[in-house]
């Protein structure tokens, strides 16, 4: 596997610590080529602790941190496109994860399906 950063998205993670494991997940922990975001995290971490989960949080927090710089106009003409292209209910949080992927050259691990049906109109690597 290539040296770059992979942001794993909360809908990985939530199957993540459903199942278990996730060999694609576990690689990339191993390799240390994880990031996450607040907004990932804040998506996270109030259901792990209120699940008494602190250590999996303590974990969580220690993965390296993008900072988030979020571009309104660009998230809006992702919106704007995906509308053109009958890319239906994908929410702001989505788009700001893909400005962000986008801006930082990152890889995505994601499971939900609209990323991939954005990927046929931008230009950015994914993980299914």
């Amino acid at each position: 596997m290539q040296s770059y950063q992979v942001i794993v998205d909360s809908s990985v993670w939530i199957d993540y610590f459903k199942k278990g494991n996730n060999d694609i997940l576990d690689r990339l922990i191993e390799e240390d080529l994880i990031c996450t975001n607040d907004l990932i995290l804040t998506e996270l971490i109030p259901f792990l602790i209120h699940q008494n989960h602190d250590s999996v949080v303590e974990e969580l927090q220690a993965v390296n941190r993008i900072p988030l710089n979020i571009d309104w106009d660009i998230i809006r003409e992702y919106q704007l496109m995906n509308l053109k292209n009958e890319i239906n209910n994908v929410g702001i949080p989505d788009l700001i994860i893909l400005n962000q992927v986008i801006q930082n050259k990152l890889t995505l691990f994601t499971f939900d399906k609209h990323f991939k049906l954005m990927q046929k109109h931008l230009y950015f690597e994914l993980i299914e």
